[in-house]
């Protein structure tokens, strides 16, 4: 019994060896620090009572600068030729000024027409977006003064200078026969990402931190639905975080950058429709599942034992959903290639986070029951089939966009002969 046992390990790790799953853009090691790091200060805000607007900006940099230093000193990601920046070879300043001046006419009109949807859309200046436009105010000058030596220095050191930025501005500048327009609409599609995502994350980073930070933890231990839902909240707190900083950091020498936004519309549709303004799944939307419905808390109380396995549950969903954006590091966006992932979660299931996240609503509502009558449950029950519908609609629009990179698709084609969940729905289809 036992040689056989060790045989079939033994063909199992000759296997993985020949067949060696494809490197990743992220080291783990890059999501551990931040994790470590925004871990630390966590601890330091609940010890000292600091759950304001303020300690939750520190929380991004308490995850973001361990994550950097990281990638920087022992990843060393900016000696990646992928970031198209030669750091041996700087050209002289004089023969890529024109070309920076170009560029930085495109940035200028870009981060202008962004300023303008800000400050007429009334959207932006109500509730939590409040905050997110008081921080990019705050930073708006900062960010101008820093950009001009920025580019000016990456250009003498790029080895393609003349990128989508500068295609832009040359448009502007009257100098169509020399911009390209493919890569005219890669850039607005990339700062189009950027001012819708980024705003909206950065709102609802303060609520989730002081939901964590002002829990009272005495009474955590003998409720298991107050015990979980903290958990619960602990775990979107780093997800947040994580993604908030993923979408600051898009920078060429850290190469995390955006090398393409998704060219698709159908792709900008299914995501868009699962965010605000847009959002179909609110209450009172028309994907709103929750009329008629209870929380699994309503369902099963009185019962510790089943509410506890229950939590258990929804905190390991959420774990896992957490853990895929960690696996980002800095590099989080929504509809765009920023280097292809193929660690952690992503080497169980191309599609984690849909996954966990959706199992999660499925599991915490429970459509099926009502507190109302049958034909609420079966409403219930479709629409939440729909809304896993619209995940599947955008995982199969990434996979459009994703598979025009030849990493995506060597990674594809490794998870379809050996990843776990790829290989259970494939049985599930034979």
């Amino acid at each position: 019994m036992l040689p056989a046992m060790y045989q079939d390990r033994t063909l199992a790790r000759a296997a993985r060896a020949a067949d060696p799953r494809p490197a990743s853009a992220v080291s783990t090691g890059t999501g551990l620090a931040g994790l470590a790091g925004l871990l630390i200060w966590v601890g330091i805000a609940r010890w000292f009572g600091m759950d304001g607007t303020y300690a939750a900006l520190a929380s991004l940099a308490a995850c973001g600068v361990p994550m950097l230093a990281w990638a920087v000193l022992v990843d060393r990601v900016h000696r990646r030729p992928t970031t198209g920046m030669d750091w041996a070879n700087a050209k002289p300043w004089r023969d890529t000024l024109d070309i920076s001046l170009t560029k930085l006419a495109g940035l200028c009109v870009t981060w202008g027409a962004i300023a303008l949807i800000y400050a007429t859309g009334r959207f932006y200046w109500e509730g939590n977006f409040q905050f997110a436009m008081w921080c990019l105010q705050t930073v708006a000058p900062l960010l101008f003064a820093v950009s001009i030596p920025y580019i000016i220095l990456l250009d003498r050191h790029a080895t393609a200078p003349r990128d989508d930025c500068w295609s832009f501005g040359a448009w502007l500048m009257g100098l169509a026969g020399d911009a390209d327009s493919a890569a005219i609409h890669n850039h607005l599609r990339s700062w189009g990402v950027k001012a819708f995502f980024l705003p909206f994350m950065l709102a609802i980073v303060p609520p989730g931190f002081g939901e964590f930070i002002r829990t009272d933890t005495g009474r955590l231990l003998s409720d298991p639905v107050a015990l979980s839902t903290w958990l619960i909240t602990f775990m979107f707190m780093i997800d947040v975080a994580f993604a908030t900083v993923g979408y600051i950091l898009a920078l060429k020498p850290l190469d995390s950058h955006i090398r393409s936004a998704s060219p698709f519309a159908a792709g900008w549709t299914a995501a868009l429709i699962c965010y605000p303004p847009f959002i179909l799944m609110n209450p009172g939307g028309p994907l709103d599942y929750h009329p008629g419905t209870a929380e699994w808390s309503f369902w099963f109380a009185g019962h510790p034992l089943i509410l506890s396995v229950f939590g258990a549950v929804l905190v390991g969903l959420t774990a896992i959903y957490a853990w895929a954006t960690v696996t980002f590091g800095f590099r989080f966006s929504n509809l765009t290639n920023r280097g292809i992932l193929t660690n952690g979660p992503y080497a169980w299931s191309r599609h984690p986070a849909y996954l966990s996240k959706n199992l999660f609503w499925l599991i915490s509502v429970l459509p099926f029951l009502s507190t109302g009558s049958l034909t609420d449950a079966a409403r219930a029950t479709i629409l939440m089939g729909v809304v896993a519908g619209v995940y599947y609609w955008r995982a199969r629009t990434e996979e459009r966009h994703l598979g025009l990179d030849p990493a995506y698709v060597e990674y594809s084609a490794w998870m379809e002969r050996n990843a776990p969940v790829p290989r259970f729905f494939r049985w599930l289809r034979s």
